[in-house]
């Protein structure tokens, strides 16, 4: 399994292509995704590679954070996990008491 990268910073016209090109210049690019809005479709301005190794994974990031891809600096580091956010859980806002 590779290394999960956070993309950030992203103009809203890359696509995850875009995004699967730019990183397989600095190594073997698993997959990429830019995340979009559930309801527009619209990009919602980050995304996230899977490098084939740690090692790619650091290299990605040393040759990609800071770059100005399609007019924006792009923001790269390494993924966190995701957390538990505690939604769909009905809340309604009220309490009882």
């Amino acid at each position: 399994m590779g290394k999960k990268l956070f993309v950030g910073n992203l103009s809203f016209e890359t696509t995850s292509a875009d995004l699967e090109a730019l990183f397989a210049e600095v190594g073997t690019c698993e997959s990429a995704s830019v995340i979009t809005d559930r309801d527009t479709g619209r990009s919602r301005g980050f995304g996230f590679v899977e490098m084939a190794s740690t090692g790619e994974a650091q290299k990605a990031i040393a040759a990609l954070n800071g770059r100005d891809v399609q007019g924006r600096q792009l923001n790269v580091s390494e993924a966190n996990e995701r957390s538990d956010r505690g939604g769909g859980r009905g809340f309604s806002g009220r309490r009882s008491y």
